[in-house]
């Protein structure tokens, strides 16, 4: 019988790269350093009780799957994770597009509100970056976030923009000029730049 930690270190790699995971991705998941990571699949050192379980729950598969030699057809992952994460994005903010569809469909066949349904897929952006702003922000992927934030302000510019243009000179009685707030977009955008810079460089210390 192979040695204990050449079993789980040859299954933590299949299974992680199995789940199309980074060493990196895999130890924010579990809240570890990357070197621990690696050391686990050097085998360096092994994963406690703990850790194991977390592991077996990520894979959707049985410690006993990690701990032991494979015997007949190799255990997979049920699921590749990060596949399984940007469909499900994906998929949500899709429902976003054809929610505002259906609404577009319905204020069409409105006589009074025929010229404004287009109006729909103006907004429509905004909730989806929203979404998709939830789902990197749960499933911790960074710079997902960031452009799905970045999405957020943008979007943001392009309602204030059209709606200023149809509903303006009726609501303030004179042309509003838009450039304004472009420039608030812009330096929000900066901000959030920073803001993601300094959360990458002062990330709090995981354990090895």
């Amino acid at each position: 019988m192979s040695d204990i930690k050449e079993v789980i270190a040859a299954n933590l790699i299949r299974l992680r790269q199995q789940a199309g995971l980074t060493q990196l991705q895999l130890a924010e998941m579990l809240n570890y350093s990357d070197k621990a990571v690696s050391k686990w699949e050097r085998g360096e050192s092994v994963p406690d009780v703990r850790i194991l379980v977390q592991l077996a729950d990520i894979y959707h598969i049985t410690v006993d799957d990690i701990v032991r030699e494979p015997h007949g057809a190799e255990v997979k992952p049920r699921l590749n994770l990060k596949q399984k994460h940007v469909l499900i994005s994906l998929l949500s903010a899709g429902l976003v597009w054809l929610i505002a569809a259906g609404i577009f469909m319905i204020l069409h066949y409105v006589s009074s509100c025929r010229d404004l349904a287009y109006l729909t897929f103006v907004v429509a952006p905004f909730v989806s970056f929203v979404v998709l702003t939830v789902f990197s922000t749960v499933w911790a992927k960074r710079i997902w976030s960031a452009l799905s934030c970045s999405g957020i302000i943008w979007s943001i510019v392009l309602i204030v923009h059209v709606f200023i243009n149809v509903f303006g000179k009726n609501v303030f009685g004179k042309d509003i000029e838009v450039w304004p707030f472009y420039i608030v977009a812009a330096a929000s955008e900066l901000l959030l730049i920073g803001w993601f810079v300094l959360r990458r460089l002062y990330k709090p210390k995981k354990k090895d």
